[in-house]
């Protein structure tokens, strides 16, 4: 973006074949923020990009305006991208398709898309493994207290081995519950048992026993909690999951438990982990996800029994290559008259 004016790229080899007319014919994607190499170069191959130059988080403001100034036929967004009901009444009659780059669309109002006939589509499957890596990741950096070990030996506090120096927690033979037992819960779960991690579970509704691979169900969330030497969220976003964990459910887990947050920041009431975090109650907690992120509360940076990422769950090459292909496959389907088979709205 130079200015109020919005750059759409064009090819070298598309202006030394004289193709300007055949790339006018190509449809128009709003790109919110800068992609991958690969996802970039197929981008640039089969559309006409009006890309984010500066890679800022767009505003609402101007998003609205990159769509309305390029008559755009598509959008693709990120997690991070206001796509509320106003937003999306305000998009220009030109928009068709929105693609996000996330398989979370808590950002996305899905039935003022529906109502004005907007296809939207995520990215399933293609990020299960790397966000179960780094729940791993924070299961096992809050139990050996991994931030304090980093931070010892970064600024010569370490001053040599003992026997009581950052005890942690084993995660054989541990009580490990998760809410949310979709496909990262599932994937999480594997890691988890592998460990010797014994793997109980709250979700919507009973898996079937191969997908359950022995974990134990539970209907009701409360009867979980008290069970939970170590508690992982990964449910989505929702209004009914906003502020799930309070300081209610908090209090009904065990004395220093450790908690797990890959979803999202809101699913937590930050006040109240704070203060179980302060006083013992928890343990230690391994988050990388935040309300209000990357504005987070200041709290946590505080606290030395808190190991934090940020939301980099999906963030290696090959997943975030398959997510930003994942997108284009939606519209590709979707300009060719095909089912857009990751479709939502």
């Amino acid at each position: 973006m130079i200015g109020d004016h919005y750059l759409i790229w064009v090819t070298t080899d598309e202006i030394l074949c004289g193709n300007i007319g055949a790339m006018q014919d190509k449809p128009s994607v709003v790109v919110t923020r800068r992609m991958p190499e690969a996802v970039h170069a197929r981008l640039l191959r089969d559309y006409r990009v009006v890309p984010n130059e500066d890679d800022h988080a767009f505003s609402a403001e101007e998003l609205i305006s990159a769509a309305r100034d390029a008559q755009a036929d598509a959008l693709l967004i990120c997690a991070t991208d206001p796509m509320d009901a106003d937003v999306i009444a305000a998009l220009p009659d030109s928009v068709k398709t929105i693609a996000t780059f996330a398989v979370g669309v808590d950002n996305i109002d899905l039935a003022a898309a529906k109502a004005r006939g907007i296809v939207v589509a995520n990215t399933p499957d293609v990020l299960t493994d790397a966000c179960a890596d780094i729940a791993m990741l924070l299961t096992l950096a809050a139990a050996r207290r991994a931030y304090e070990g980093d931070q010892m030996v970064r600024t010569g506090a370490w001053v040599g081995w003992r026997p009581t120096q950052l005890l942690g927690r084993d995660l054989q033979r541990k009580r490990l519950g998760i809410f949310g037992m979709g496909r990262i819960g599932r994937a999480y779960a594997k890691r988890a048992k592998a460990f010797g991690m014994k793997i109980h579970y709250c979700n919507r509704s009973r898996l079937d026993r191969r997908s359950e691979g022995g974990a134990i169900f539970h209907q009701d969330i409360e009867e979980m909690l008290p069970l939970c030497e170590f508690f992982s969220i990964n449910a989505p976003a929702t209004p009914e999951t906003k502020g799930f964990l309070n300081a209610e459910r908090i209090a009904r887990l065990p004395e220093g438990s450790i908690v797990v947050n890959i979803a999202r920041g809101d699913l937590i009431n930050d006040e109240a982990l704070i203060a179980a975090l302060k006083s013992g109650h928890v343990a230690a907690a391994g988050l990388d996800v935040f309300a209000g992120e990357p504005d987070i509360h200041p709290g946590y940076r505080e606290l030395p029994n808190v190991f934090l990422m940020p939301h980099a769950g999906s963030a290696t090459i090959e997943t975030r290559d398959r997510m930003g292909l994942a997108c284009i496959d939606a519209f590709d389907a979707f300009f060719s008259g095909r089912p857009v088979p990751t479709q939502v709205a």
